[in-house]
């Protein structure tokens, strides 16, 4: 006598909760970008001015200035793009290629943030409202097309960098070295040119995917660019080292000893990106131990030259 067997249902495996609209805005509003923004202090911390009540809360306005105008950005960028990520791989995950975040509710809250970040810089004053109503220009220009642009396209986020060095001085009043603003600048387009370097080696190799505006590129033209730039800003850091010695009261020799770690450094950070293996500077830099301490070194000596 056969025993029937009671049938179950099949397991399914539950789906994934959707997101919500306020977590999709937080995500496309790239929180973890605002890192970036530390870039504010650089100018009070070479000027010796950064433990100053005035200049530091100057320069907490410039960072949260930025945080809303990049966040505004972000978000125009990825509504302008919405019909491309939607057919990417990766990018058609994006909370408003994959309808999570509406496209005019996108465009609404970009405004929001770009109004709030304008009114706080006014706090510190019309010169910094002025550099943050350039940078944001100059990246809507690149959500709009210009980043389809050779030379043009790594010279627009290398100057994203730049501004942001720039409004810390400006909003707490300190005058900028020449030779600062030329370390900054060639840092940035080192960094940038660099960065896409290691996408071409990456893709030559393995035929992962790149972004549209690479195919433009050679591996032998960002490698032209980034090598050019390493050599323009260690040159630049070695004259504004011995500027800051020969300011010094005390004429101290630490900002001279600090170019030795500084250069093994962007030495040490070139190995990452000739071999294709350079991503954001912050993963380099928190993978890199050696890094790590070449950095710290390189902080070490400089302050010890700016505040002994």
């Amino acid at each position: 006598m056969s025993e029937k067997v009671a049938e179950t249902p099949a397991e399914t495996t539950p789906e994934p909760a959707r997101p919500s609209l306020l977590a999709g805005l937080v995500r496309t509003a790239r929180p973890r970008q605002w890192v970036k923004n530390v870039l504010v202090l650089a100018a009070p911390f070479t000027a010796n001015r950064v433990f100053e009540q005035e200049v530091l809360l100057a320069a907490v306005i410039a960072f949260a200035s930025f945080c809303l105008i990049s966040s505004a950005v972000y978000l125009v960028n990825d509504a302008i793009d919405v019909v491309a990520d939607r057919e990417h791989p990766t990018k058609r995950n994006r909370p408003i290629a994959s309808g999570i975040v509406p496209v005019r509710l996108a465009y609404a809250t970009s405004a929001v943030l770009a109004v709030a970040a304008l009114g706080v810089s006014l706090l510190a004053g019309w010169e910094l409202t002025v550099v943050l109503a350039v940078y944001a220009a100059v990246q809507l220009g690149y959500c709009l097309g210009l980043k389809h642009q050779p030379v043009i396209d790594l010279c627009i986020v290398a100057s994203g960098f730049l501004l942001r060095s720039i409004a810390g001085g400006v909003a707490a009043g300190i005058p900028l070295s020449q030779w600062f603003l030329l370390v900054t600048a060639f840092g940035s387009l080192f960094m940038v040119s660099g960065k896409r370097y290691a996408e071409i080696v990456l893709f030559e190799r393995t035929g992962a995917k790149i972004r549209s505006s690479l195919s433009k590129y050679s591996s032998s033209y960002l490698r032209f660019v980034w090598a050019t730039a390493a050599a323009i800003m260690i040159t630049t850091y070695s004259l504004w080292a011995f500027e800051i010695r020969a300011t010094n009261p005390h004429n101290s020799v630490w900002a001279v000893i600090s170019i030795v770690p500084f250069v093994i450094a962007v030495l040490r950070y070139a190995v990452d990106v000739d071999g294709g293996h350079a991503g954001t500077p912050e993963d380099i830099a928190l993978k890199d131990r050696v890094l790590q301490v070449l950095g710290a070194g390189w902080v070490v000596c400089l302050a010890l030259s700016i505040y002994l």
